[in-house]
């Protein structure tokens, strides 16, 4: 990453440092960079922004919205881009909402939060509880809306002093509807070379973030299938084609597609976690359907792996007499691709999570599972995935993601407020065109 001339650099730090910077100091542009970050924390953590950002989320937590149901959520969203008289596009992907923060040309970097709730009943008693039955704020995108708000306020208020644009990414439908892709589609990432995401994690301390270079989480895909045989009483099998023999000859084959034909290691996935047929003790169904998902980070190995469900589920029916009919139905459940952190932006995170919560609180993530649509927007320019601690033990233990007993430290908002803003500014600091116009006038203002 090239950086713009030093004398450049130190003239918009001196803009953003709220001391002046005399001309006999001796900082280096790399020294003065470094206090971006410490600033922009010390900024969220102040009592009015840190308060506001707890308030959002509480909101948010309260009437929470399943995917591209998210209109109350996106509706609170431009209300406080409104307030901070921030200009957004409205509507993308149904409830999407892109702001717009700094100089409107190049270069553009964007930061991203999700918005969407899961369909589970929340088991936390507490003032904030979900006001909506069967419908949780139980993976965090509450607080990632209430954070990257909580940037948008930061980079308002340094606006003249960014060196190029950043766009706000407020996306729906991250779980399981893909909504990344539908933002890409109608022009969300338009100019943008890179992008930032962040996911809060209860295994992590606060203050500390974990992530890594390459693929972090996997690809991740569903089918399901219907195994029809011949029904009849229980009594007389033989007069029968039994399904639920055949779907579980199925299952049992499946499980080999990873103990017995994928390299140990490259980490694959085949879980089966529906299982529906029968209704009564002494009779055989007509149909039994199975469903579940499958999981892989190199896409070679998550094409064999769907060829291989289909082929594995058809031909073990059919050693039983039986009929089997596959669907993946990526219409409804689109595939989600490995999610892949660029190199070059590892290294760079890696700088500024330094600056911002020092070097021992920056640890290394083993690759998860698990997977998350911000992949769609890393096959389209470099983008950076990380995990925001916050464990803390003294205020007891934090349920893991998608559990109905999910809890926030709300003490990482202004973390999170702070990595998005800082990433988003020094990206543009150190990512200047080539050739500009502004650098004379840098130096003849000094």
């Amino acid at each position: 990453m090239a950086f713009p001339k030093w004398v450049s650099l130190i003239f918009i730090l001196c803009m953003i440092t709220p001391l002046p910077i005399s001309s006999n100091q001796s900082s280096s542009p790399e020294v003065e960079l470094a206090q971006i970050p410490v600033l922009f924390l010390e900024h969220a953590k102040r009592s009015e922004l840190f308060d506001r950002m707890v308030s959002i989320r509480r909101k948010i937590h309260e009437k929470p919205e399943l995917c591209y149901e998210e209109f109350e959520t996106s509706k609170l969203i431009r209300a406080e881009l409104d307030r901070l008289g921030i200009p957004y596009r409205y509507p993308l992907a149904e409830t999407g909402v892109v702001g717009l923060v700094g100089t409107g040309g190049p270069p553009f970097v964007a930061i991203r939060a999700d918005m969407d709730a899961l369909a589970m009943q929340e088991s936390v008693e507490w003032e904030h509880k979900s006001k909506i039955p069967g419908k949780m704020h139980g993976c965090g995108h509450d607080a990632h809306v209430a954070m990257l708000l909580g940037a948008a306020s930061i980079l308002q208020d340094y606006r003249h002093k960014l060196q190029g644009t950043v766009v706000l990414v407020f996306q729906p439908a991250e779980e399981g509807g893909a909504g990344a892709k539908k933002m890409i589609d109608e022009g969300a990432l338009e100019h943008v070379s890179a992008i930032f995401g962040l996911h809060v994690a209860a295994d992590h301390p606060i203050g500390s973030v974990a992530s890594r270079a390459g693929p972090i989480l996997a690809a991740s895909g569903f089918f399901e299938a219907v195994i029809s045989g011949k029904g009849g009483h229980a009594a007389i099998p033989q007069h029968t084609i039994d399904p639920i023999l055949a779907a579980s000859n199925v299952i049992v084959s499946l499980q080999h597609l990873v103990s017995r034909e994928a390299d140990p290691l490259d980490s694959q996935v085949v879980t089966v976690g529906k299982f529906q047929g029968g209704g009564a003790f002494n009779v055989i169904p007509d149909s039994v359907t199975i469903g579940g998902t499958f999981r892989a980070f190199s896409k070679d190995s998550f094409i064999q792996l769907k060829q291989r469900i289909e082929e594995v589920i058809t031909r073990q029916a059919s050693v039983q007499r039986c009929n089997a009919t596959v669907l993946f139905n990526e219409i409804a459940q689109p595939f989600y691709p490995a999610t892949v952190n660029d190199k070059d932006l590892h290294e760079y995170f890696q700088k500024i999570a330094g600056d911002l919560v020092g070097p021992r609180n920056v640890f290394e993530k083993q690759p998860l599972m698990g997977a998350e649509d911000f992949s769609f927007y890393q096959e389209v320019i470099p983008g950076y995935f990380f995990f925001l601690g916050m464990k803390n033990d003294s205020q007891g233990q934090f349920k893991p993601m998608h559990s109905p007993y999910f809890r926030v430290n709300e003490d990482v908002l202004p973390y999170g407020a702070a990595f998005h803003a800082s990433l988003a500014t020094r990206y543009l600091l150190e990512n200047q065109p080539k050739s500009t116009s502004t650098e004379g006038n840098f130096h003849d203002e000094l």
